[in-house]
């Protein structure tokens, strides 16, 4: 493959990948106000957003008050207690949880060993797991569909932590390594540097 092709793929890569949530903001925007405007009969546009956005911050008054907090502590008490919807609900959870919170599947971007000398992609809580403090549960996605893949318990100390948020790991991922950030490289480099020092570091006798 050529230079120029290399250049226009990655370049439409590059725009599709910042087009989708564009697109995804517009239309969401365009549906929330044709709703709210329908149900309170109103016609002039945009008005809409606004009554949405007045809802949303009513409900985020009501949420981080203490009544708010019950009745969400609550909702989660039963949902996971319910036989069926408990195993699905821990499953979103984990999902929803991002790297904010320091908690969730997807709070830390990681490479870990793989055949040969080479390294996988992979998003782990970095916690121990039941049982073992020093094993991480790491999941390492397909490309270039990342709702699927494998799960990997990997020895803490053999992970390798990626200064990189998920969102950025996963464009990684959707791009099929057409748009590889640079933390991946640096995170390699760094980690081959202090392999070399270890192994060159100069003998002391005792």
């Amino acid at each position: 493959m050529g230079a120029l092709q290399v250049h226009v793929r990655n370049k439409l890569v590059a725009g599709a990948l910042a087009a989708i949530p564009l697109v995804v903001t517009v239309f969401i925007l365009w549906y929330v106000d044709s709703k709210a405007r329908a149900i309170f009969n109103v016609d002039q546009p945009l008005v809409g957003i606004g009554i949405a956005l007045a809802g949303l911050y009513l409900l985020g008054l009501f949420v981080t008050s203490f009544v708010g907090h019950f009745v969400l502590g609550a909702i989660d008490a039963v949902l996971r207690r319910l036989p069926g919807l408990r195993d699905l609900y821990r499953s979103w959870k984990q999902v929803a949880l991002t790297t904010d919170t320091h908690d969730g599947i997807f709070a830390h971007v990681v490479l870990i060993p793989g055949d040969g000398g080479t390294r996988a992609l992979g998003f782990t809580s970095a916690k121990g797991i039941e049982g073992d403090a020093a094993t991480w549960c790491v999941f390492v996605p397909a490309s270039p569909n990342p709702t699927s893949g494998r799960l990997f318990f990997v020895p803490s100390r053999a992970c390798l932590l990626v200064d990189m948020t998920s969102q950025e790991a996963l464009k990684l991922v959707i791009s099929g390594g057409s748009y590889v950030p640079g933390a991946i490289g640096g995170a390699l480099a760094t980690h081959a540097a202090i392999e070399r020092a270890e192994n060159t570091a100069p003998l002391t006798l005792p």
